[in-house]
């Protein structure tokens, strides 16, 4: 498995643990009232399972499995991939931040920045789809 990939897939499953954490909180809660504000972790929960785990894991499956090159580097040009990795992390932080606190920009430069790691990656994986089938 190329470095690449575990990295988005370890990220991954970090993600899944802070999810399932704040989802375990948020049950509690809703069984027995404690802290009425958890509520607010709500949009982190979604954002930390959907974005973070599901998505990135599945960004780290696609460039470990998609088809090499058979001639130079066998997956091509690894900037773009790494810029999406970390795109894609700030995204979500920021995104999850935005829900947390009273700042409505977080959240919309978080997509943003989710965004432009889907894009990245979309750009940096496109030659190894079309060597494979052009």
């Amino acid at each position: 498995m190329p470095r690449l990939s575990c990295w988005f897939i370890r990220a991954s499953l970090i993600y899944l643990a802070i999810g399932f954490t704040f989802g375990g909180l948020l049950l509690a809660n809703k069984g027995v009232p404690f802290y009425p504000l958890i509520w607010r972790l709500l949009p982190s929960h979604y954002e930390f399972l959907l974005v973070g785990w599901i998505v990135e894991l599945a960004m780290g499956m696609i460039f470990w499995i998609m088809p090499r090159f058979s001639a130079g580097a066998a997956r091509g040009n690894e900037a773009l991939i790494w810029a999406s990795f970390w795109l894609i992390n700030a995204g979500i932080w920021l995104a999850a931040g935005g829900s947390l606190l009273p700042l409505a920009w977080l959240g919309a430069a978080g997509r943003i920045l989710e965004a432009g790691a889907a894009a990245a990656f979309g750009v940096g994986a496109w030659p190894r789809i079309k060597a494979f089938y052009g």
